[in-house]
């Protein structure tokens, strides 16, 4: 149920050019328009006295031009001097001006402004005013505060009103029936809060509407949730009422690939494992998301999965972001399942040829029940004769069309689905963004794992740095140097790592140093990592290709240089490379100063924690959902008005308003979806 179905060339003022730039800056329809909220707010409402300003103060002031001139320093400019009989004097003052300009700011003349006051040479001045020339008569001031939209070249702030004001007008002559009506007690409606939003009263509180909490705006902000909410659910529901294949609690196979293992799995693994087991048995679609820090485990509990469904004689397809961590998952799983005799398929970008028409006949021919592999899998001449359960590692690294993409290739029914991830999801992401998916925990750590323990360290004592890892390396263990760059180009990571691999080559030419970037071969970085994993090398210079998959137990010291310019989320993935033995270990974040506020916050996160969850919900705050979950892409977290995380407060009310609307309003449930997610419904179909 659209709010107003216009088109963009339906307003006053929209001609092609114009409608075609609106377009590209993502509004295409003039309920669009009503979505696109001011960032902030010019009180022009009433006139303030010269003698009343203060520094940083925005105001409007009205005066007598006293005198103007041209001033000549280290910049020409055109200064007006502006008096309103308060006994004070204010500055104009114009860099850029014309003989237009001087000539109307003539001695007399009277005078409307608009700026922030600043100090200037002798008292405040205003630098580029807005203004206006009124005559004698007095001139009205606006009605309501003035909306600052946010905007992109070539459309400007009186553009944005004209436009908005509009959609404002047109939205007043045709209300569209609210669907929370009777549900929320509110103190808005939909309508009135959008009017109010446009064009706030003059007395409207400034500092509640610049945080996002103004209920205008969260009255809009919990109606977006819950329409999003409610789309999940459907999901879930569509999902629920498909079929999939059934697979029996298979536990003597299990609990002998267990019992084989040199060590026990933790309780928590143990209890995931059960969970999925039950869900793999039911003729429903699993759909499970397992979260657990770096280290928990969960890769034992995939392979506890896997053997259920081939018991069951179905496939299973393993999907890894990464070459180095689908490699990582075929070394595991060819060892943990080297006695059952399983076939295992390998199928990546770099298998060509005929081995990988080899490949695809044995996948197609149903004789290969486990294939591991990377996006090479989405690839449309891979046919499975019977996929049966999916398993995708760190699912936020794939875009949502691939996800679709595998899940459609098994075409007579949906594959059960486990979804893992080593960044966990704060819980104001599991509410919105996870909404349709089970959700396990791994929240405990195997036994002998050892903290980590963080330091920041200056650039400037990088040489006490490379002495540090010389004298840990001279003691049996094992390094990692971590190379980052602004750019995401492989070319330019893999100069900073060769640069780096040479200047630590001679400085500690008594090393065995290796090196990893993503320019290198794909079989040469599988050689490379395995003869670091075999102690062939003591230090490892890698750009953050290494992020995930890596387990080197004998590596207990990390340097990450430039950590200021990644993501928390990124940061504790890299650190998870090391403390997986049963040796202290420790990290180095070797940054540049001086660093940003934002840096500094997101180091010192690094510093005092080492909980995954806590560093996700830190992440979370300083990023965007989009960015932590990898999908600012897909549209699907692009949230119009709701902003997380502050406005997690809102999802409690979301779930009572939710079951409400279901028991009281059904019919209102898919008019709510479509006003607010449109088409972007089908991307949560992952």
């Amino acid at each position: 149920m659209a709010l107003i179905a216009h088109k963009l060339t339906e307003l006053r003022g929209v001609g092609p050019k114009l409608a075609s730039r609106l377009q590209d800056y993502g509004v295409h329809g003039v309920e669009d328009l009503l979505f696109h909220l001011p960032l902030r707010y010019q009180d022009r409402t009433r006139v303030t006295p010269v003698a009343a300003l203060r520094p940083g103060q925005e105001a409007v002031v009205e005066g007598t031009i006293k005198l103007c001139d041209i001033a000549f320093g280290r910049r020409r400019s055109l200064v007006a001097v502006l008096q309103d009989g308060s006994g004070a004097l204010l500055t104009l003052r114009f860099f850029h001006f014309n003989a237009a300009q001087r000539n109307g700011l003539q001695p007399g003349c009277r005078v409307r402004c608009f700026g922030q006051a600043r100090p200037g040479r002798s008292g405040l001045e205003l630098i580029h005013p807005e203004y206006r020339l009124t005559g004698d008569a007095p001139a009205p001031v606006n009605e309501t505060l003035t909306p600052i939209y946010p905007t992109t070249e070539g459309i400007g702030q009186l553009q944005w009103r004209k436009l908005c004001g509009q959609a404002v007008a047109l939205l007043r002559k045709n209300p569209p029936a609210d669907l929370l009506d009777g549900v929320c007690k509110l103190d808005f409606t939909l309508v009135d809060a959008l009017i109010y939003l446009h064009a706030p009263p003059p007395d409207a509180p400034l500092a509640l509407l610049q945080a996002g909490e103004h209920p205008a705006q969260l009255r809009l902000a919990l109606e977006e949730l819950l329409a999003h909410h409610l789309s999940l659910q459907a999901l879930r529901q569509r999902e629920r009422r498909s079929a999939a294949p059934a697979m029996p609690v298979e536990s003597r196979a299990v609990s002998q690939f267990l019992a084989r293992l040199p060590f026990r799995p933790t309780g928590a693994q143990q209890r995931v494992m059960h969970e999925i087991a039950s869900d793999l048995a039911s003729a429903r679609p699993m759909l499970r998301l397992v979260q657990g820090d770096v280290g928990s485990g969960k890769t034992l509990v995939a392979a506890g999965a896997a053997l259920q469904a081939m018991a069951a004689g179905y496939q299973v397809a393993i999907m890894a972001p990464t070459e180095i961590l689908a490699e990582q998952h075929l070394s595991s799983f060819g060892a943990w399942f080297a006695e059952d005799d399983i076939d295992i398929v390998w199928l990546s970008g770099r298998i060509k040829g005929r081995a990988r028409q080899q490949a695809l006949a044995r996948i197609a021919g149903g004789h290969a029940p486990l294939i591991i592999g990377t996006h090479a899998l989405f690839q449309d001449d891979v046919i499975f004769a019977r996929l049966g359960l999916l398993i995708i590692d760190e699912q936020h690294r794939f875009g949502v069309h691939q996800r679709l993409q595998l899940k459609a290739k098994a075409s007579d029914w949906r594959p059960h689905q486990l979804v893992m991830t080593a960044t966990p999801i704060p819980r104001t992401l599991s509410m919105v963004a996870y909404a349709d998916l089970d959700c396990s925990v791994i929240d405990e750590l195997p036994p002998g794992r050892q903290p980590v323990t963080t330091v920041l360290v200056d650039n400037q004592r990088r040489e006490s740095v490379i002495e540090r890892v010389a004298h840990a390396c001279s003691e049996g263990r094992q390094a990692y140097w971590v190379c980052t760059l602004i750019e995401e180009s492989d070319a330019l990571q893999a100069q900073a790592a060769e640069a780096t691999h040479a200047e630590l080559g001679e400085t500690l030419p008594e090393l065995r140093i290796g090196l990893i970037h993503g320019r290198l071969p794909a079989t040469e970085k599988a050689a490379v990592m395995q003869q670091f994993k075999a102690g062939d090398y003591d230090l490892l210079v890698a750009t953050t290709v290494i992020e995930v998959g890596v387990d080197v137990p004998r590596a207990s010291l990390m340097i990450i240089e430039n950590p200021e310019r990644l993501g928390l989320a990124q940061l504790h993935q890299l650190r998870g490379r090391v403390g997986r033995g049963s040796t202290a270990s420790h990290c180095v974040l070797l940054y540049q100063a001086p660093l940003s506020a934002n840096g500094r916050e997101r180091l010192q996160a690094m510093r005092e924690s080492s909980d995954g969850f806590f560093i996700a919900e830190k992440d979370l705050a300083l990023r965007g959902p989009g960015e932590v979950l990898g999908t600012r892409q897909t549209g699907l977290m692009d949230f119009r008005i709701a902003r997380l995380p502050e406005h997690d407060h809102l999802l409690d009310h979301v779930q009572v308003a939710a079951a409400a609307l279901q028991a009281q309003h059904p019919k209102r449930v898919a008019p709510l979806i479509q006003r607010w997610t449109g088409s972007r419904q089908v991307f949560a179909d992952v």
